[in-house]
């Protein structure tokens, strides 16, 4: 069995003994929004109910067990194992209450999703032309006024039109150059 413990408004911790475990579930919310999370401890079989204190530093845990007590600090969501046996001098015991099932129990099971349908391949982009720009994908060509880019294989361009000759322009400057040129017109850089 189960047992619960309000330990502040919209609070609760579920606590839960499975075979040698003690299950730890902190529950916090309001309508429409809730956080859960849950830690397992080796502890072995509870040989009475669990144990809630408030503390200045959060609630412990008391779990009694064959092996000994265990005690178990929760903070928030944070839960962690003290050492030792806390002082309960100034803590109040809190009321805990058996029920059916712990929060994580009793969700509802999920279906698995289902597989991702495999990519459909791209249907080939069309050639754009942007006024003076114009572009082709496959092969990528790009054009632009007087300069033009060409990656890709693909049979070359015919050159029936300036704009598709194959122009040269200087690494330097980028002016536009001839084939037989050997350095720029315009700012003078050596050629190879």
């Amino acid at each position: 069995m189960a047992y619960v413990c309000e330990i502040g408004t919209g609070h609760r911790v579920y606590l839960d003994n499975q075979g040698t475990q003690t299950v730890v579930t902190t529950l916090s919310g309001s309508p429409g929004q809730q956080q859960q999370a849950s830690n397992g401890f080796q502890t072995g079989n509870w040989t009475s109910p669990p144990e809630v204190f408030r503390t200045p530093n959060g609630v412990v845990l008391k779990i009694s067990t064959a092996q000994g007590d265990h005690f178990i600090q929760v903070q928030g969501s944070s839960m962690s194992v003290t050492s030792g046996t806390p002082s309960f001098g100034s803590s109040q015991q809190m009321q805990v209450q058996q029920v059916d099932s712990t929060p994580a129990s009793s969700t509802p099971s999920m279906e698995p999703m289902k597989p991702m349908e495999p990519m459909k391949p791209m249907e080939p982009m069309k050639p754009m032309n942007m006024g003076d720009m114009q572009m082709n994908m496959n092969p990528m060509e790009m054009r632009m006024g007087n300069m033009e880019m060409r990656m890709g294989s693909g049979s070359p361009a015919s050159s029936s039109s300036p704009a598709q000759s194959s122009k040269q322009f200087c690494p330097q400057c980028g002016s536009s150059l001839t084939p037989s040129d050997r350095f720029c017109s315009s700012c003078g850089n050596q050629l190879n």
